[in-house]
């Protein structure tokens, strides 16, 4: 890989991100941690009831997964903020969209796919029918790209805000709806016995746009927000 081209630019950029999160582990661990800890929850509050349990699980994952991202999305660039390396990302001759895509991939890869790797421990404690769960895992495997893309977008837009996070909250999930509905749609249809491929396309499609789209935008607004 040749020295200063963006390739190698996005290497080590990938690399100093896997290694911070490495470092704090621990912080890293708390998504899941609290994903794991609310669906062990529900069958205290709803009863033992296998049918009453199994109904509600796909949606109740689902929203679980969702908010244990939600909570690691305001320190998408809060660190490199703090110690400056945020506007030598905006100064970089390479494409800003791409160096913020390969942040966006380190949150995913390290917050959404650890929660899409337990979730089938959730499934269990919910009682979620097996046929539903590859239904699921594909439903999450859509839609929590989504969410870190679309964060991305929102963080950007208040990353110069002080204690921005109730702001950032009211902006992520009234986007975030919308994947939610067709996500456990397709769960409550294979449930169901019907055809759950439709909320899936959509679901697809929407990601394929935000995975265009996202890193443009919150490269603009990164660059509002720095000035």
């Amino acid at each position: 890989m040749k020295p200063g081209t963006a390739s190698a630019a996005c290497s080590a950029l990938l690399r100093r991100d896997l290694l911070l999160v490495w470092r704090r582990r621990g912080d890293a661990l708390n998504p899941l941690l609290f994903a794991i800890i609310v669906v062990a929850l529900f069958p205290f509050a709803l009863g033992p009831e296998t049918t009453v349990l199994a109904r509600v699980a796909a949606g109740t994952i689902f929203v679980a997964v969702l908010l244990a991202m939600l909570l690691t999305l305001d320190a998408l660039f809060r660190s490199d903020l703090e110690d400056g390396s945020l506007e030598q990302l905006v100064l970089s001759p390479h494409p800003l969209s791409l160096l913020l895509g390969c942040k966006i991939l380190v949150h995913w890869s390290t917050t959404a796919l650890p929660l899409i790797v337990v979730t089938p421990l959730l499934a269990q404690l919910l009682q979620l029918p097996a046929r539903v769960l590859p239904v699921l895992l594909v439903a999450l495997a859509l839609a929590a790209p989504l969410l870190s893309l679309i964060g991305a977008v929102c963080v950007a837009l208040t990353v110069g805000m002080r204690r921005s996070g109730m702001l950032l909250t009211l902006l992520v999930l009234p986007l975030i709806v919308p994947a939610l509905i067709f996500g456990a749609g397709a769960c409550n249809a294979a449930q169901d016995g019907f055809a759950y491929a439709a909320p899936l396309l959509w679901l697809a499609a929407w990601l394929a746009l935000a995975a265009i789209l996202a890193p443009l935008a919150a490269a603009a607004a990164l660059r509002i927000s720095l000035t």
